[in-house]
């Protein structure tokens, strides 16, 4: 039988672990090359051996996704599987049409052959965007779990920007463990809150490693948290699936892949933000989960914010710090640190793109929608720096701090900063602590 050459499209995250769970192990395909986007410095690199397992020896090379239409003729490819997630429809489809003209098929895998199976109760949280409030639906999921004395694990979608290899499983339980796997801020932003909540984050690249090594966790576990990535949808089959909505970006739910999938697929909608959203764009929201999955159950919700230090933010020019992939992929044009500087009366929000330095101004290149806010891009130690300088050049009294760590523990701030915080509030019902009840009462049975 001739093997099919296989080329991932990806952002090292869904197309390692379709390749894991897929084509790993099947002598049927040979995976020729990973592409990569989305994540600097991840093109150049290979996937290496030590994961690819037998069938690939050298390891499995990484090109930047531009390369795509050469590298197709290049390596004579057959098919081209595209991996990752929170992209627009037309965008899709524009890489199905490049590589179709290339002479490949275009292939998107669905969760019947990618879905793991965990020996534990399964809770998956997903979006239909980045941005929408993923993380804090699961701190309130994580809450109310540990409430109820069940021994949760989290296991969060990939984020492998350093040595692949040595990122296999990753276990976080204390604030240490970030340091000893040397996370990006990105990555401490989805762990460290988890951390001091009190219970357990794993991550890493190997997706069936990590939900066994997991299940048998020496703290124990009664329930797995998927703590989703982007708009992706699960990697492990999940008992009860949880999908976020945004009413700042009504459509967006049946405009981006895989976003549509998490809502069709959902057993639970919640409707975040409305506490700042227009009436109109909340009603599109409900229009459109009424077409796609009218038997999922609907919570409301606010996205609720505190602020460490009001006097940092009243009567002064603030610069607004924001989470990085909610601005850059995720397009937000206004997060949680905009809505604290309006309501705690800001005098003016500063522009920090005349002083933006090094990889930050590349990042304004990239993404030019941005606008007039500060993403906390730190994806390696060159980006933390280039975050650290341009705070420091920007032209303000102080620092909105919005995003889920506070950045003073990990790059310097010589400015005045009020850290901005927030967590999902249930508005009537039903709330998730009905959701909840309904499926531990499943479990027990």
């Amino acid at each position: 039988m001739t093997q099919r050459k296989i080329i991932i499209i990806g952002a090292a995250g869904r197309d390692f672990h379709n390749f894991n769970t897929f084509y790993r192990d099947n002598p049927a395909y040979n995976v020729v090359a990973f592409t990569a986007a989305q994540i600097p410095d991840i093109a150049g690199r290979k996937y290496p051996a030590a994961l690819a397992g037998s069938l690939y020896p050298e390891g499995i090379p990484i090109y930047d996704q531009n390369e795509l239409e050469r590298i197709i003729k290049d390596l004579d490819a057959d098919e081209c599987v595209f991996a990752y997630s929170d992209v627009h429809y037309t965008t899709v489809m524009g890489l199905g049409a490049k590589v179709n003209a290339a002479g490949a098929d275009f292939t998107l895998l669905g969760y019947k052959h990618t879905m793991l199976k965990s020996t534990k109760p399964v809770i998956a949280v997903g979006a239909i965007r980045t941005g929408c409030g993923k993380s804090q639906t699961s701190r309130r999921i994580a809450e109310a779990l540990m409430a109820r004395n069940l021994k949760v694990i989290a296991i969060r979608h990939p984020m492998p920007y350093g040595d692949l290899a040595a990122q296999k499983v990753q276990r976080f339980a204390v604030i240490d463990d970030l340091i000893k796997h040397q996370c990006t801020i990105e990555e401490m932003e989805e762990y460290e809150p988890h951390i001091a909540r009190g219970n357990v984050i794993y991550a890493g690249v190997d997706y069936e490693a990590i939900l066994r090594a997991a299940e048998q966790d020496p703290n124990g576990c009664d329930v797995i948290l998927w703590d989703g990535g982007n708009n992706d949808f699960p990697f492990y089959k999940p008992d009860l699936m949880v999908t976020v909505v945004d009413p700042h970006r009504p459509g967006h739910e049946l405009a981006y892949y895989p976003g549509e999938v998490t809502l069709r697929i959902a057993d639970v909608v919640v409707i975040n933000k409305i506490d700042s959203a227009d009436f109109d764009n909340i009603q599109a929201v409900r229009s459109s989960i009424e077409q796609v999955n009218p038997a999922a159950t609907v919570i409301d919700a606010a996205s609720t914010i505190s602020v460490t230090s009001p006097e940092a933010i009243r009567g002064k020019r603030v610069l607004v710090v924001e989470d990085g992939p909610t601005l850059t992929h995720g397009e937000m044009k206004i997060g949680a640190g905009i809505v604290a500087a309006r309501r705690f009366g800001a005098a003016e929000i500063i522009d920090p793109r005349p002083y933006a330095v090094g990889k930050l101004a590349q990042t304004y290149r990239t993404y030019p929608n941005i606008g007039k806010l500060l993403p906390a891009m730190g994806y390696g130690e060159q980006q933390m720096q280039d975050l650290s300088a341009t705070i420091e050049k920007t032209d303000c009294d102080s620092v909105v701090i919005a995003t889920p760590i506070d950045l003073q523990r990990v790059i310097t701030i010589n400015k005045p900063c009020t850290r901005v915080e927030y967590s999902l509030q249930e508005i009537g019902r039903p709330n998730m602590d009905d959701v909840l009840d309904d499926f531990i009462n499943t479990m027990k049975k």
